[in-house]
């Protein structure tokens, strides 16, 4: 029997992130945040008591208690899938943090444990269900560029261990700039151009080590494990094609930059790690943008997983699907190879079609 009303929630997870997710799924009417859950306890516990959840404790407070339906797992990268597994192996929905997976074996695993279990894989970055990226896929829709072409996207940083208070994880395998970063671009761009094809890369990394800036650990060094810049090019499925740069080595910052062009115009889209944010389009023949104020909800993080609730109780599809993230995971692993190769690299899996967020779509609405 169909359940109503609220979607219970677990939280495995209580790091810096969590915070974003709770602000907003705390004020979603749709869902109940009912567990916070870490291998800390203490920092379960501490964050529970900042939001006032009842309940806290060890990973099994979450897979065991019986009114949760969506664990958001927010776990670090290298844990992804292990607990994903546990927690669809406990009957739950999951919808965890990007990226899916640190490689295609064990994506595809969870992928098919869970079609098996009859449980919904969702996963972050859920930034282009937001105003700003579902404004800019209108006008592209409603062919306000013409036929997309090509793309540029680009993300530079110093890096983010001047300001994280922890940021070893953010340099060793399944992060870096490419796996950190790109889930929000290649995201934008395949909800623009359809599915990748094929990927080539370089990349190179500035400094064997470096040093925590900030915090209690400030001070400490820790090895580079992974590239720290890595410039790619993409060639999609249709036939378009992007570049993309992908850096933590530029002392200038330069990030959110997306620009499509296509047949009739060039669109600038906002920062894909952003839910809001104006769009410029410059139509062919004139020589300024014009700007275009977004329009639709623009919350924050936590967006998927409220889809996610609604479309499990309506029993339609949920937008930011697992079998779209593991796409964006396998382009990034073809493009780690392709940087290790010096060879372009094909991308097997496909991306499904999500479909539009509709304008008056509104979060903080009580719609079960």
């Amino acid at each position: 029997m169909a359940k109503n009303g609220p979607v219970g929630i677990a939280f495995i997870g209580a790091g810096n992130i969590s915070k974003q997710y709770l602000d907003n799924l705390t004020s979603f009417p749709d869902v109940k945040v009912l567990v916070i859950a870490d291998l800390f306890e203490e920092a379960a516990a501490a964050r529970a008591a900042e939001y006032g959840i009842e309940v806290s404790g060890g990973v099994d407070a979450a897979l065991n208690h019986p009114d949760v339906e969506i664990i958001v797992n927010l776990t670090i990268p290298a844990a992804h899938v292990e607990v994903a597994t546990a927690a669809v192996r406990a009957g739950k929905h999951v919808w965890t943090e990007k990226p899916f997976s640190l490689d295609r074996e064990s994506g595809l695993g969870l992928l098919k444990e869970a079609q098996a279990a009859g449980v919904r894989l969702g996963c972050a970055p859920d930034t282009f269900l937001g105003a700003g990226l579902q404004t800019a896929r209108r006008l592209i829709d409603a062919g306000e560029i013409g036929t997309p072409l090509t793309a540029l996207t680009m993300f530079q940083s110093p890096g983010p261990e001047s300001w994280h208070p922890n940021p070893a994880f953010l340099f060793q395998e399944g992060a870096g700039p490419l796996f950190d970063m790109a889930p929000y671009y290649l995201t934008t761009l395949v909800q623009a151009f359809g599915s990748i094809d094929k990927v080539a890369a370089v990349g190179n990394t500035a400094f064997p080590t470096r040093t925590i800036g900030s915090g209690p650990k400030e001070g400490e060094v820790f090895d580079v494990e992974v590239p720290t810049h890595v410039s790619a090019i993409v060639q999609f499925a249709s036939g378009a094609s992007s570049h993309s740069v992908y850096s933590f080595e530029s002392p200038k910052a330069r990030m959110g930059f997306v620009e499509i062009t296509g047949t009739q115009g060039t669109i600038s889209l906002p920062d894909p790690n952003n839910f809001d944010g104006d769009i410029k389009l410059c139509r062919r023949g004139e020589d300024d943008w014009t700007t275009i104020a977004a329009e639709g909800p623009d919350n924050g993080r936590g967006l998927g997983v409220l889809d996610m609730a609604r479309a499990i109780r309506a029993g339609v599809p949920h937008r930011a699907t697992g079998e779209l993230a593991y796409h964006v995971l396998d382009a990034m692993v073809s493009i780690s190879e392709s940087v290790d190769s010096g060879e372009f690299v094909a991308v097997s899996s496909t991306a499904p079609t999500s479909e539009p967020v509709p304008v008056d779509w509104a979060p903080t609405a009580a719609t079960l």
